[in-house]
């Protein structure tokens, strides 16, 4: 018999809320950063951006790290700019209470009053309005996701059992409980690029594993983003087998250099490990949900690779 998907959830870049000052303000005048066919990402744009990723995720806002970070903050603005115009082809809307539903779930993901965290964030020197953006391109890509992509994915009784039986041989072996920071490489010439920035994230993140979550709720571009990259208990024969390798020598706590993999650059957090028991061997449904995701994610992945892959861009920073 054949199962389909009951539920995947969406992904909504959330806000930590680590420190707090004012933004600098910028006196260059407004410009073109980047052109993604018939729009434009202003310079403004990547400056409100950077202004937020740098509250959000703890790093240092000097002149330093932002010149370091501006070229994959443009890239989110771009790939965001590109799943918007596939949103609107579609005929997807957002509307201003699915936006307020994102504020308030940010909100409550630091515990403050939604009306208090918009008044921190304008104290703070920070337009609302750039998470407003944030959050409407994360809710209209899900939608997509789930009109376009979830319908077609499937998981059959078949895979479910292969899947126990697999988890079944592996009983007496190492689980490891890992978060990552994944950035893809939709294009070849980008290899160099992505490298780079992964390098940086990766030397941000190893300053202190704390500052982990933030830093992939706002440059991961792996489902689990919104959870802080939380892949949850992983064991070998769950992810791609250079991520297996590095995990087996890894220590607890210890953040990996970005790995390659067929898909893009990974960064691992080694949170826990623990053998596996007899009772830890998941239930039918908690399987074909997994399965379920994980196809669903690299479904939505291809699709997107295919909107870039024939996105006119040109970019003017």
């Amino acid at each position: 018999m054949t199962r389909y998907i009951i539920q995947a959830g969406l992904m909504l870049c959330a806000f930590c809320v680590l420190t707090v000052f004012s933004s600098q303000a910028y006196s260059k005048a407004d410009g073109i950063a980047v052109v993604v066919n018939d729009r434009i990402v202003t310079l403004s744009d990547v400056e409100n951006r950077m202004a937020l990723i740098m509250t959000s995720s703890g790093i240092p806002n000097t002149p330093e790290t932002r010149a370091k970070f501006q070229p994959q903050i443009v890239s989110m603005l771009v790939d965001e700019q590109i799943k918007m115009q596939e949103a609107s082809r579609l005929g997807v809307e957002v509307s201003e209470e699915e936006i307020n539903k994102g504020l308030e779930t940010i909100a409550g993901q630091n515990n403050i009053p939604v009306e208090d965290f918009k008044s921190m964030i304008t104290r703070s020197g920070l337009k609302l309005s750039t998470l407003k953006d944030q959050i409407r391109a994360e809710v209209a890509w899900g939608k997509v996701v789930s009109s376009q992509i979830r319908p077609r994915v499937t998981v059959t009784d078949a895979d479910i059992d292969a899947e126990l039986q697999r988890i079944s041989n592996t009983v007496g072996q190492d689980q490891y409980l890992v978060s990552e920071i994944f950035l893809d490489v939709a294009d070849p010439s980008q290899e160099a690029e992505v490298r780079n920035s992964a390098l940086r994230l990766q030397q941000e993140a190893a300053k202190s594993a704390n500052n982990f979550p933030a830093l992939a709720r706002q440059f991961s571009q792996a489902a689990g983003a919104g959870q802080g990259g939380d892949l949850g208990w992983l064991q070998a024969g769950q992810t791609q087998p250079e991520i297996d390798t590095a995990l087996q020598s890894m220590s607890i706590g210890q953040i990996s250099e970005p790995i390659r993999t067929s898909s893009g650059y990974h960064i691992i957090l080694l949170r826990q490990k623990r053998a596996i028991s007899p009772e830890m061997v998941s239930d039918r449904d908690a399987v074909m949900q997994r399965i379920g995701n994980q196809r669903l994610a690299r479904q939505a992945r291809g699709y997107f690779q295919d909107l870039k892959s024939n996105a006119f861009i040109e970019s003017r920073v």
